[in-house]
């Protein structure tokens, strides 16, 4: 079996080398990296891991987000999730998103080393720590991808639900000027912000965990301390730790992680649920507006019968 990971990048030279190295490390055969015209040093650095032929770089210059496009384009491979009985061809990872830390200048992943423990679904679409799962695929000519790889379409592929193998770490917001960067004119769904720094401290700086809440929430049971990803990527970068201000190029090599304790399966599967539950969710309102869709034509369709009725009438 040979697994495939794509990627959808635009300016993140702040996380990309440690996230490819990252997955990679963990497991991952082969990259397929889509670059939207990056600025930042993004392309400069996926294009040494092409170069090492374990990536391969799409280089996509439009200026016009189309997620959905860019990532079905990736997703045309062979060979994944060979395991599972051939009927079976997606299954889902649970989103594992963590919060933003005050910025002290530290490397994102010595200061994020917290996230939030779903105990409930938040029925906020634009929320960015929403409840949401991620699709993982067999490779499929016909694959269509939805926006933010939450679900394929367009394949004769079964969903195996209720089974989540994979966790997906979701850093949303690392810096205040990567959420200014990454949010602000509508690009993405989350937090809209338009341009202003009234805006993006309304929306985004409130978000921001400090000592006080991440004690509270803690103790809470809604936060929870989690160094996994730290701890992998001081490994790939071959220190104690990553030091305030420094650029550590990671280096590929086999990741050995910690094999979970009963505890934390039973907290997974709290997360799982909530996942569900959010699903469940938007499967409602999905069915909801499509319901007041055929309502209105229904109406639009008496409207014109009434009509055509008067109209017999009046000849």
């Amino acid at each position: 079996m040979k697994l495939a990971l794509t990627l959808l990048a635009k300016n993140e030279a702040d996380v990309i080398d440690a996230n490819v190295a990252y997955h990679l490390s963990a497991g991952a055969d082969f990259i397929v990296a889509t670059d939207n015209a990056s600025t930042d040093g993004t392309t400069e650095i996926l294009e040494r891991y092409e170069r090492d032929g374990v990536l391969e770089l799409i280089r996509e210059p439009s200026g016009d987000f189309q997620q959905g496009q860019w990532v079905t384009r990736m997703a045309h491979l062979k060979e994944a999730l060979d395991r599972l009985p051939g009927r079976y061809g997606i299954v889902h990872g649970v989103w594992r998103p963590f919060v933003p830390r005050p910025d002290d200048g530290e490397f994102f992943a010595e200061r994020m080393t917290v996230r939030l423990s779903m105990q409930a679904a938040i029925n906020d679409p634009t929320n960015p720590f929403r409840p949401a799962r991620k699709a993982t695929h067999r490779a499929h000519p016909q694959v269509r991808v939805r926006d933010g790889n939450h679900d394929v379409e367009g394949v004769p592929l079964v969903t195996l639900h209720g089974w989540y193998p994979l966790e997906v770490f979701h850093l949303p917001l690392r810096t205040r000027e990567q959420v200014e960067r990454k949010y602000t004119g509508g690009a993405h769904r989350g937090l809209r912000f338009m341009p202003g720094d009234n805006r993006l401290q309304a929306g985004a700086d409130p978000l921001v965990v400090d000592d006080v809440e991440l004690e509270r929430g803690v103790a809470a049971g809604v936060l929870v301390e989690d160094t996994r990803l730290r701890d992998a990527l001081r490994t790939l970068a071959r220190v104690e730790r990553v030091s305030a201000g420094a650029q550590p190029e990671f280096r590929v090599q086999p990741l050995d992680f910690p094999r979970p304790s009963i505890v934390d399966d039973a907290l997974f599967a709290v997360d799982a649920a909530v996942v569900e539950h959010a699903d469940e969710i938007r499967l409602r309102r999905y069915v909801d507006e499509l319901e007041r869709r055929l309502q209105s034509v229904e109406s639009l369709v008496a409207v014109r019968a009434e009509r055509g009725l008067r109209r017999l009438f009046e000849r």
